[in-house]
């Protein structure tokens, strides 16, 4: 087999594709375009989700990619391990509706053993154990031997993510020799030896899992497959680790060129070589996408990396910055392949090199405070670093709280993590606002469009909900535009706008724009900055017509939606007041958000609150709903506010002029939101859940209005449903229930008794089925619906009937398999450790358990292994 570099595979594998009429798309940014559920891309198929889900129509039905991934979850062992890395390439093909099984299952064994020219006789592939279609193509028609096809469950072999589309698959793999193996004659591919090596997987989606997780076949079944182009360049290279394929390790040269080290010899160094050496090609490839360092998202996730990388680099003995060195390093490595590297190589390194430079200023003096918290650690015995110090370390000097833990590990101490993230929280929601615009609009990367000062909206939407207005400006695509029209998709910023736009929790108003035969749906409204200042900016479609700038337009706003939002905000003022009277004065909102749905507020409090207090919490705003009070709004100056009482949120900025909102003699706080103008308007409150959401801080979600009318309805209906099922008066629900619950404990009483009673009956069947073996008499016995302790109970009575035993009962009860497995003394002089045994046992079944060498039970999943794993207990003896 010829050695094939990483650049070589990965054109190799789209020239294939493209050659079976598939549109090779280059990657797709590392930052989702389309899908705020993910931080950034960590999969192949992530960015072609919507064509899979068939909300958009792919450019082709046949697509391959080698797309750019970034995964975080594992970054504590990147460096430890020679397989964890941050960065990596997928390589895959799809068909979104148009090929299948068979030509998927022929193009992957023409690829690897025609083009990649791999051994045949060195490859496997693995199938769902119940997929025989994929058996026989691999079989009947690619001819391959079916002692190396092995079927594996749905664990390893099925993908399905919840509910929706999922299905089977097909993975190939490659044999690297008995020398990596674990000398098992059973060795195969799903061992967890290092001798086989998983490379493709080829995902048959066929089948639309619904909500009772039934499985309905598809019409038009996909095609998704995944091959990481290290793991095949470990395999066309012949290296063990994914550090010495030739692209990573030209980086990892790089390393050790400038920190003078030797690779191999120390394996302390070699930990922090191989951190550099992954992280920096993240970090490159992150920023090339546009990512800046922040404290925040992914901008964290690059800062976080990059520091690490520059920390390790002083581990390593590095005093000057070094990283800018090594982008060169990186571009060598991969600019050819990916030539926004080249193109934006002066950008990359600028802001590497600034970030650098800020975390070198910062480092030093981080390092000594971290070594004097060390110090008095040591000093007063303790282990645990407390919140507010890993947090000041993070915001002082740029310390990441894994970078705190990392070094703080090396020293056998911890971190307190829950006050970490108190601190983190509060500094969270005073950065929402801005963070969650500039993620919204998402623009081109590094593109920052100024209108200039004189386009600021003015929202006079306090008490106007429509008004005519100009346009200012108009956004198309990130880019300024004199025009849209319709079916575009549009940014306006308004001279004037009654549109509220998102802040302090509450979300923004959608509406209408529109004049003479054209109109925009405003979709959502929020604060931006854009280059010096700040807009309110209007997202949009433009349904019908079309819009120039300077123009003027009539803007209405959803009153339905306000007024349902307005209810929520108002709410929220009053039950922060009644979590004061009710839990204490130390409670403070520590976040909040106000939808037309429903209020969601955040408070410190150190325990749950009990469900009598809730009762008390929502009696209290009712009650003052019920009052009919007056809310009445002023600006006044911060000081006036605080002579006046006003409560200023925790951590919130606030100017010279504010404005207080206050709800009759009850509630006084400085917000910037929209009010109904008497808390009658509010209708009703209702809570629905209290929660925990961090360490000393709850959360209690509630609604109002509308929403309390719906729920009270839902609750009746569903009441009506129950005393029609139990046949019973509405009003004589419960005691229904307390009846049938005491009539099903007799009955459970009474079934136990008989159980045991037939259990114990058994037991001449039992002793019969007893085998000697080096002198033991063994007991290996299955019976059915006893739970664990009628099991024990069996057990001893057993055991008290013979001399120089082992006992060994099974039962399946609800689905699961309990076990018990004892031994007499004798029988343990003589080798026999009950707990060992019925590890063993368990394993079998699916599950786990222990004990004593005289007694020990376990817990099992597959009730259908319970023979299987009875008869191996006589092997275990002999």
């Amino acid at each position: 087999m010829e050695k094939m570099g990483l650049n070589e595979i990965r054109k190799k594998f789209l020239d294939f594709f493209e050659s079976k009429d598939h549109y090779v798309r280059a990657s797709y940014p590392l930052v989702p375009q389309k899908d705020k559920s993910l931080l950034l891309i960590n999969a192949g198929m992530a960015p072609l989700k919507p064509y899979f889900m068939g909300a958009e129509v792919p450019p082709s039905k046949r697509m391959a990619t080698c797309q750019k991934c970034i995964r975080t979850g594992d970054i504590e062992n990147v460096g430890k391990t020679a397989r964890h890395a941050t960065f990596f390439e997928m390589l895959g093909n799809f068909s979104f509706g148009d090929y299948f099984k068979k030509e998927s299952i022929a193009w992957g064994w023409e690829f690897c053993t025609e083009h990649l020219n791999m051994p045949v006789e060195k490859l496997w592939v693995s199938i769902y154990e119940e997929d025989d279609e994929a058996f026989d193509i691999w079989h009947d028609e690619i001819g391959f031997p079916k002692e190396r096809i092995v079927r594996l469950g749905k664990a390893d072999n099925f993908w399905e993510i919840g509910t929706g589309p999922c299905g089977p698959c097909s993975e190939i793999y490659f044999d690297r020799g008995p020398e990596h193996g674990c000398d098992s004659p059973d060795c195969k591919p799903g061992c967890e030896c290092d001798r086989y090596v998983e490379f493709w997987n080829h995902v048959f989606t066929q089948f639309e899992k619904d909500a009772e997780g039934v499985y309905h076949k598809l019409p038009n079944p996909n095609i998704d497959t995944g091959m990481g182009l290290e793991r095949v360049a470990c395999i066309m290279q012949d290296v063990d680790t994914i550090f010495e394929v030739d692209t990573i390790r030209h980086i990892l040269n790089g390393v050790l060129d400038i920190s003078k080290k030797e690779y191999g010899k120390d394996e302390k160094e070699d930990v922090s070589i191989r951190i550099v050496t992954d992280h920096i090609k993240a970090v490159t490839f992150m920023v090339s996408d546009g990512i800046l360092p922040s404290n925040e998202g992914r901008g964290y996730v690059l800062r976080r990396l990059l520091r690490r990388a520059a920390r390790h680099g002083k581990i390593l003995g590095i005093e000057k910055s070094f990283l800018t060195d090594l982008v060169d390093k990186v571009i060598e490595a991969y600019g050819g392949s990916y030539t926004e590297l080249v193109e934006r190589e002066d950008y990359i390194k600028k802001i590497i090199s600034l970030e650098e430079e800020k975390f070198q200023k910062t480092i030093d003096q981080g390092i000594e405070r971290l070594k004097e918290y060390v110090r008095q650690l040591v000093l007063s015995d303790d282990k645990v670093l407390l919140g507010q110090e890993a947090f000041k370390l993070y915001d002082t000097y740029g310390f990441p709280l894994d970078l705190t833990m990392e070094i703080l590990e090396e020293e056998n101490l911890k971190v307190d993590i829950e006050g970490f993230n108190i601190e983190m929280e509060k500094q969270r929601e005073r950065a929402r606002a801005a963070r969650k615009d500039m993620e919204e609009l998402g623009w081109e990367k590094g593109h920052q469009i100024v209108i200039g000062e004189e386009a600021k909206s003015d929202f006079v939407g306090y008490n106007d909900f429509s008004i005519y207005t100009e346009v200012l400006a108009l956004i198309k695509d990130g880019e300024l535009v004199s025009e849209v029209n319709e079916g575009d998709k549009v940014k306006i910023v308004l001279e004037a706008t009654p549109l509220y736009p998102e802040g302090g929790g509450q979300v923004g108003d959608v509406g209408v724009i529109h004049k003479e035969n054209a109109k925009i749906e405003v979709l959502d409204s929020n604060k931006v900055q854009m280059g010096p200042d700040e807009h309110i900016v209007h997202t949009g479609k433009v349904v019908e017509g079309s819009f120039k700038k300077d123009e003027n337009v009539k803007v209405v706003v959803d009153i339905e939606r306000r007024m349902n939002t307005t209810r929520n905000h108002t709410a929220t003022h009053i039950l922060h007041k009644a979590l004061k009277e009710i839990v204490g004065n130390h409670v403070e909102q520590a976040g909040s958000l106000v939808t037309p749905e429903k209020l969601r507020f955040d408070f410190t409090h150190f325990e749950a609150i009990s469900k009598e207090e809730l009762s008390k919490i929502e009696k209290l705003v009712n009650e003052q709903i019920f009052e009919a009070l007056d809310v009445d709004i002023n600006n006044m100056t911060i000081d006036e506010a605080k002579k006046a009482g006003a409560t200023a949120l925790f951590g919130e900025k606030y100017g010279e002029t504010v404005r207080v909102v206050k709800v009759g003699e009850y509630s006084m706080e400085l917000c910037g939101g929209t009010h109904v103008l008497n808390s009658s308007e509010i209708g009703m409150f209702k809570i629905l859940s209290e929660s925990g959401v961090a360490a000393g801080v709850r959360r209690i979600e509630a609604i109002t209005g509308k929403e309390v009318y719906k729920y009270i309805s839902e609750m009746d209906n569903r009441l009506k449903g129950i005393s029609k099922s139990l046949k019973s008066n509405i009003n004589d629900i419960e005691i229904k229930i307390d009846t049938i619950n005491d009539e099903v404990k007799k009955l459970q009483k009474e079934n136990e008794m008989l159980k045991n009673k037939l259990a114990s009956g058994s037991m001449d069947e039992i002793l019969q089925s007893s085998k000697e073996i080096n002198g033991i008499n063994v007991i290996a016995h299955k019976i059915s619906n006893l739970d664990m302790d009628s099991l024990r109970n069996l057990g001893d009575k057993l055991k008290d009937k013979l001399e120089s035993c082992l006992v060994v009962l099974a039962s399946d009860k609800d689905g699961k398999v309990n076990l018990v497995s004892m031994a007499s003394e004798d029988a343990i002089k003589k080798g026999v450790h009950a707990g060992k045994i019925i590890k063993e046992v368990a394993k079998i079944t699916g599950g786990g358990g222990g004990g004593r060498p005289n007694m020990a039970q376990a817990g099992g999943k597959d009730p259908s292994q319970i023979d299987k794993a009875l008869s191996r207990v006589y092997e275990l003896v002999e």
